[in-house]
């Protein structure tokens, strides 16, 4: 019996075994593109402070990582006072973004072209 509806039509077009193939190869890199920049954060930060996001990263941490994230994020966007800063920003997403999908590909895209600006930034204050 060969379906041929509207309804049957959309349905097989969302539920396409390639379409899933595809998103389901794209995830890993995704997953491993956010492990890179939290692997960058602990590099640069006190041994102190990287166990505690280590600690954080665990999903036995949920709460405690929505909460960490979301203060991070208010700090970012309170940014003009004194000790908080924008640099609490792409940390607060990041941490967000272990717990919701759907925001890992556009942090990953923004976070990717913020790397490259200030890398073309870094080589122009060099070269003067």
């Amino acid at each position: 019996m060969k379906l041929s509806s509207p309804a049957a039509l959309v349905f097989r077009r969302i539920v396409n075994p390639s379409t899933l193939l595809a998103k389901a190869q794209k995830m890993p890199a995704t997953k491993a593109e956010l492990n890179r920049y939290f692997e960058m954060i602990n590099r640069r930060v006190p041994a102190r402070v990287s166990q505690f996001i280590r600690w954080l990263r665990k999903p036995s941490s949920f709460a405690a990582r929505l909460a960490v994230a979301l203060l991070f994020i208010l700090g970012g966007i309170f940014s003009f006072l004194p000790v908080l800063g924008v640099w609490m920003l792409p940390l607060g997403f990041l941490l967000i973004a272990q717990d919701i999908p759907f925001l890992q590909k556009p942090l990953v895209t923004a976070l990717a072209w913020i790397e490259k600006k200030w890398e073309v930034l870094r080589l122009k204050w060099q070269n003067q």
